[in-house]
C-alpha cells in the first residue's frame, strides 16, 4: 500500500463528497432548520419573554456561511475511516469492480452509522429541544451509533471464522446483528424532549436530512472508487485511468 496515493484518495474523496453535501445542505435542510427557528421564535415571544431577532438572524448568516466548510471537514473525517475500513476489507467485498466494492462498502456504513441509529433518535431541527439535554440527547445518539458500529464489526469478524456459504454468512450476520440492535433499541431509554412545533415540518427535515447523508454516503463511496481505480494506492507499479 502506498501511503501518500492513498491519503490522497481518502482526503479528496472525502473533500468532494462533504462540499457536495454543504451545497446541497443549503437548499434541502437550512429552510426547514429557519421554519423551525421562526416557530420557536413566535412561540417565544407570545411567552413573553424577549428574544434579539437581530442576533439571531446574525447568527443564522454566521452558521450558513459556514456550510461548506462543515461539509468539507464531515467529509474528511468520515472518508478517514472509510479509507482505513475499504483498506482492509476491499478482498472480502463481493464482485471485481473497486467501484461497486467502494459503494457497496459506502451504503454498509451509512446503514448501520447513520440510518440505524436514526430509527432509535432520529434527528430534529435545532429549535426543538431543551437546551439542558442537549449533550444527554447527544450522548444517546452517539452511545446508539456505537453499539451498532461495534455490533457490525464484531458480526464481521464472527462470520469470517465459520465455514459455511456467503449466502449463509449473509443470512447469520444480518440475524444477528439484528438481534443486538433489536435489543438495544428496546433497552435504550427513549428521547427525553417532547416535539413543541408541527410534526409535518419535524418529518420533512428528516426527510431532508436522510436524503442528504444518504447522497453524501454514496457520492463518497463513487468519489472514492473512482480516485482509488486512478492512482492505484495498493498498486506499486502503475497508475490506472479513469
Amino acid at each position: 500500500m502506498r501511503s501518500l496515493p492513498f491519503l490522497l484518495v481518502t482526503l479528496v474523496s472525502g473533500g468532494v463528497a462533504g462540499t457536495i453535501l454543504g451545497i446541497v445542505n443549503l437548499g434541502v435542510v437550512e429552510p426547514y432548520i429557519d421554519k423551525a427557528i421562526q416557530l420557536e421564535t413566535q412561540n417565544e415571544i407570545r411567552a413573553g419573554e424577549n428574544v434579539n431577532t437581530d442576533e439571531m438572524a446574525g447568527y443564522r448568516i454566521w452558521q450558513k456561511s459556514g456550510e461548506i466548510v462543515g461539509g468539507i471537514v464531515y467529509g474528511i473525517s468520515l472518508s478517514s475511516l472509510f479509507g482505513i475500513v475499504f483498506a482492509y476489507s476491499r478482498n472480502s467485498l463481493p464482485g471485481n469492480n473497486v467501484k461497486v466494492k467502494a459503494i457497496l462498502l459506502a451504503s454498509i456504513m451509512c446503514f448501520v452509522l447513520f440510518i440505524v441509529p436514526s430509527l432509535k433518535y432520529p434527528s430534529n431541527p435545532p429549535a426543538v429541544g431543551d437546551p439542558d439535554t442537549i449533550y444527554y440527547r447527544q450522548g444517546l445518539f452517539v452511545a446508539f451509533l456505537v453499539i451498532s458500529g461495534a455490533s457490525a464489526l464484531g458480526v464481521t469478524a464472527f462470520i469470517k471464522k465459520i465455514n459455511q456459504t456467503v449466502s449463509k454468512k449473509v443470512a447469520i450476520a444480518c440475524t444477528i446483528y439484528g438481534a443486538i440492535m433489536i435489543v438495544s433499541y428496546l433497552a435504550m431509554p427513549p428521547n427525553p424532549d417532547k416535539i413543541s412545533i408541527s410534526m409535518n415540518l419535524v418529518e420533512a427535515f428528516r426527510l431532508g436530512s436522510a436524503t442528504t447523508i444518504v447522497m453524501f454516503w454514496e457520492s463518497l463511496g463513487a468519489t472514492y472508487g473512482t480516485l482509488w481505480n486512478r492512482f492505484n494506492p495498493q498498486n506499486l507499479k502503475k497508475v490506472t485511468a479513469f
